[in-house]
C-alpha cells in the first residue's frame, strides 16, 4: 500500500478552522498556537475566512494584543453564531441560526 501527499499552496486555502481558548468582540482571540495560527495565516490568501471554534462565549475586550495578532473573522461558541466581520453575514450564511442580541 502506497500513500500519495498532496501538498497544496497555503495561498489557496479559502477558509480556516482555529481552535482557541477565548475571544472577543473584535475577533482577537487566546488560543493554543503560540503565534502557529498568526504565521500560518500570514501564508494564506488575504481574503481567507477565519473560523474561531471556542466552548465559551466571547468577552468584551482582550487587552494584551501583539501587532502580530490577527483577529478571526466568524467565531462559533457552543451555543451562538458571532458574526465578527459585518460584511461577511449575508445571503451566503442566512441559515445559519444566530441570536442579533448578542452581536451585529
Amino acid at each position: 500500500m502506497s500513500t500519495h501527499k498532496h501538498v497544496i499552496s497555503a495561498s489557496l486555502i479559502e477558509v480556516i478552522f482555529i481552535p482557541l481558548l477565548i475571544f472577543d468582540l473584535k475577533g482577537y482571540r487566546i488560543g493554543y498556537g503560540k503565534g502557529f495560527y498568526d504565521r500560518f495565516i500570514s501564508l494564506c490568501s488575504k481574503n481567507v475566512i477565519k473560523i474561531g471554534l471556542s466552548f465559551f462565549p466571547p468577552i468584551k475586550k482582550i487587552i494584551n494584543i501583539h501587532k502580530n495578532d490577527l483577529s478571526i473573522d466568524i467565531g462559533i461558541t457552543t451555543d451562538h453564531v458571532f458574526f465578527l466581520i459585518k460584511n461577511l453575514k449575508n445571503k451566503n450564511f442566512e441559515y445559519i441560526p444566530n441570536n442579533d442580541k448578542h452581536h451585529n
